[in-house]
């Protein structure tokens, strides 16, 4: 499951450092999971990577291989990588992301160090 973490942590940190106007979902999605297929959970990787923030639970645009849209200033959207191994159990870091005129903002503030009990 530690080994798992990492990965996922990875992934989810590679996908927001890659976000910026310009930059589409799939190309978000496509980091991530190409980090994920790299590390051998590929199989285990069976959601997409996000979506966009807004009034609704899931809102347009999708953060995933088959929605290519172009990240503008302004959007929010969500990266959320997750390994799910039946029987073992599994690992979702999620984070909502501004989109700015440059980057990226982080807007959420959750701490990432495991505390092993």
């Amino acid at each position: 499951m530690l080994e798992i973490y990492d990965v996922v942590y990875e992934a989810q940190s590679l996908g927001i450092h890659a976000i910026k106007p310009g930059v589409t979902t799939a190309t978000i999605d496509k980091i991530c999971r190409d980090y994920i297929i790299s590390k051998g959970y590929g199989e285990y990787f069976a959601h997409s990577t996000g979506h966009g923030v807004g009034i609704e639970i899931h809102e347009f645009p999708r953060v995933s291989p088959f929605c290519d849209v172009l990240l503008e200033p302004g959007m929010v959207i969500t990266v959320e990588p997750g390994i799910y191994i039946p029987d073992l159990g599994g690992v979702r870091i999620e984070d909502d992301i501004l989109v700015t005129e440059n980057v990226f903002h982080l807007l959420t503030e959750a701490k990432r160090e495991l505390i092993l009990i």
